[in-house]
């Protein structure tokens, strides 16, 4: 046996013993009480709905699916069409599993909360439904990566193979292997957080208007029809949707790392460096993969240690807890898998660090989603100050909201971005764009803890409407309030990391699409000076303004109509408690409206890349995929962060904080405004634009030895 091939096996007896702690959690969820009998009811419907919503769904999605396997089984590459069911069967089951897990824990939360009236109990049930969706994207998202490694031969950088259909196409077939199994996982991200996220606003948004504009009742009414339907959402999107993103990413670094590899090994042989060998090849293969083990040994340590301590009455603080021995686990694991698999090895002239370079990469990357996350919470919480200006300026009216969110939103991007810019810059310098792909896995080698802190806001969300829908005691509603504030928090924090790890995703699959081109055609980069090139830039900026319009006429348009049907429901007899509206056909109404909303904007991401190389080339296809990037990443955090910001600031009035200005007031109508205008921008437009240029590269990577070979102006 390689060491390759028993190196991995000991990073799936990782994945292994990660699912088992998974497993553990799943059940440990499932025993606990539920509560009362209106709580048990109402968390079946949420429940059932959910599942309703994925079963029909999915329906679409096999068909799609279906189709693009049967294409590259006959036209690419004989097994690619495997691999790819492989890549969406992985992100189909952590969306299942995640929204199971999260429709479990939510009541479950609430009753802990009813129950012991203690923050830090509450927190510690939130926090394990949570660990169940976070741990899961790490460890199936490893568990398909391995199985296409362990099951196909591992990685060679000299083969050839053709499809069922030969057309004359020849193609590395473990190259297009490790690229189509993260394509299956883009396309299912894609459809999830598209459908996912219109079904959630169009549900919150027009539950909004009816409670609190035309109708003065308190948020997460029972009366409200499209309550239930809103709680379905925060799980069909905010927990499953998240969980296919989020493992899409991962997946995605860990395949732009294995492509530029090899990249890398041919031009080396090409240029003559007679010090390379086998040996450095597989070295830089075998890398991503410890890392990403070492960090899930790093999730491990931080959750398993939060599920067994004495929690606080301090949420916020816990959470982070987990995440920092989760990064700190990873730093220090990842530095003795460096030294290890490089010390001995000749390296390429890229590694100016010696075998410390993909560490230091690895460090960079791991220091960016921490700094960005802290970034994040400073612009979206109660406790600092840009969100308390924004509430602050309700008093003044929408228009005032309105101006100043925007103004927070767009403040909010340059650091982010700056941080971004310095991780690619010295992941460059220091291991060339083979460390830009590590500085993006290391990133996320920490996801499971990342995730299982975003999914706790959800949950807490849905504790928190349950605590109100179900009429439980004030001081349980006053806990459940709590974590749904941080819950926001934690879950804007969670948006920004999904946008910053997209940006170091995308950056290193692009690299990898220059790589894989440029071997190709025989030159080093593409050639910004040409024509194709910009042209293919300024569309790809165009584009991403297009997919925003789109879904947000899609949740705006949904959102108007399940406002009008259910404003027809609230009849004085179902305001005066005397009958409970039907909720069940508004939830077959916002899963109706999404789906059918879905298709449109879910097919342009993955043809646009398709279209553009058949017409005009590689290289039109690279400008696109660089001006896509360049407009998308400050637009999806000018999103996430304002949408948090707005969503906070209704949260700061409603706890009492803003003086004067209760629940009800003028201030907190306005605030409200500016809630409904955020929750289209971060739950929608934000979260998507990720999965919009991911997706794009990946099929820009899958199809380049097609459209290097097969266009009009070639």
């Amino acid at each position: 046996m390689s060491l390759l091939t028993s190196s991995w096996l000991i990073v799936l007896g990782v994945v292994v013993l990660a699912l088992v702690y998974v497993a553990f959690n799943y059940f440990r969820i499932k025993k606990m009480p539920e509560g009362t009998p209106d709580m048990i009811e109402l968390s079946g419907i949420i429940r059932s709905g959910a599942q309703t919503f994925l079963k029909t769904e999915y329906k679409s999605i096999v068909i799609v699916v279906g189709a693009v396997a049967i294409i590259f089984t006959l036209f690419v590459e004989k097994t690619s069409g495997i691999t790819f069911l492989m890549g969406a069967l992985m992100s189909s089951i952590v969306c299942v599993l995640g929204m199971q897990s999260a429709t479990y824990a939510n009541v479950r939360t609430s009753n802990k909360a009813r129950e012991s009236l203690s923050i830090g109990k509450t927190v510690k049930v939130a926090l394990c439904g949570g660990s169940i969706s976070g741990l899961a994207v790490q460890a199936f998202g490893m568990l398909g990566f391995l199985g296409v490694l362990l099951c196909f031969g591992g990685v060679q950088h000299d083969a050839e193979s053709q499809g069922l259909i030969q057309i004359g196409l020849i193609c590395n077939p473990y190259i297009m292997r490790i690229s189509t199994y993260s394509l299956g996982c883009s396309i299912v991200a894609m459809f999830n957080r598209v459908a996912g996220g219109n079904y959630t606003k169009a549900a919150d948004i027009s539950s909004d208007i009816l409670g609190k504009l035309r109708h003065d009742l308190p948020e997460d009414d029972s009366r409200i029809p499209n309550t239930i339907a809103d709680f379905i959402g925060d799980n069909v999107n905010d927990i499953a949707g998240n969980c296919s993103d989020l493992l899409e990413s991962f997946v995605a670094t860990m395949s732009a790392s294995i492509m530029i590899s090899v990249t890398l090994f041919k031009t080396a042989l090409a240029e003559g460096e007679t010090q390379i060998t086998d040996a450095t090849f597989n070295a830089t293969i075998l890398f991503p993969v410890i890392l990403a083990g070492c960090g899930l040994v790093g999730c491990l340590i931080g959750l398993g240690l939060a599920n067994i301590k004495k929690m606080g009455d301090n949420p916020s603080r816990e959470l982070d807890l987990s995440t920092w021995i989760s990064a700190g686990c990873t730093v220090v694991f990842g530095g003795v898998a460096a030294y290890f698999i490089f010390k001995d090895v000749p390296l390429y002239n890229e590694f100016k660090l010696g075998w410390a370079s993909p560490w230091v990469s690895s460090i960079m990357g791991i220091v960016s989603g921490i700094a960005i996350g802290i970034i994040t919470e400073y612009y979206t919480s109660t406790d600092h100050k840009p969100t308390q200006k924004i509430a602050e300026m309700c008093t003044e009216g929408e228009a005032f909201v309105v101006t100043k969110g925007d103004a927070v939103g767009s403040r909010s991007v340059l650091l982010p971005v700056l941080v971004i810019i310095i991780a690619l810059i010295v992941s460059g310098i220091t291991g060339g764009s083979y460390g830009i792909a590590i500085s993006a896995l290391g990133m996320l080698a920490f996801v499971g803890a990342t995730v299982s802190i975003d999914a706790f806001g959800p949950i807490a969300d849905n504790a928190g409407g349950l605590a109100e829908a179900c009429h439980l005691a004030p001081e349980v509603r006053k806990i459940t309030d709590k974590l749904d504030a941080v819950g926001n928090t934690t879950a804007a924090i969670g948006k920004g990391f999904a946008i910053g790890s997209a940006a170091f995703a995308t950056v290193s699959l692009i690299m990898a699409y220059v790589g894989s081109y440029s071997g190709d055609v025989a030159v080093p980069v593409l050639n910004f000076a040409s024509f194709f090139v910009v042209a293919g830039g300024i569309l790809g900026g165009a584009l991403v303004e297009y997919f925003c319009a789109i879904l947000t006429d899609n949740t705006i348009d949904a959102a108007k109509i399940m406002a009008d049907v259910g404003d027809k429901q609230m009849t004085q007899e179902v305001l005066d408690g005397k009958a409970k509206p039907d909720y069940n056909m508004m939830i077959a109404m916002a899963a109706k409206e999404a789906i059918r909303r879905m298709v449109v904007p879910s097919v342009l991401a993955l043809l646009i890349p398709v279209i553009g190389g058949f017409l005009l080339g590689p290289e039109f296809v690279g400008g696109i995929l660089v001006g896509a990037t360049i407009v998308a990443i400050p637009r999806a955090i000018f999103m996430g962060n304002s949408g948090g910001a707005f969503d906070n600031a209704k949260k700061y009035i409603e706890q009492g904080m803003l003086k004067g200005h209760a629940k009800g007031s003028p201030a907190h109508k306005a605030a409200v405004t500016g809630d409904t205008i955020g929750d289209t921008r971060k739950d929608v437009v934000g979260v998507a634009l990720d999965i919009f240029i991911k997706l794009m590269s990946t099929v820009a990577n899958t199809i380049t030895p097609i459209i290097s070979r097969y266009h009009i102006f070639k």
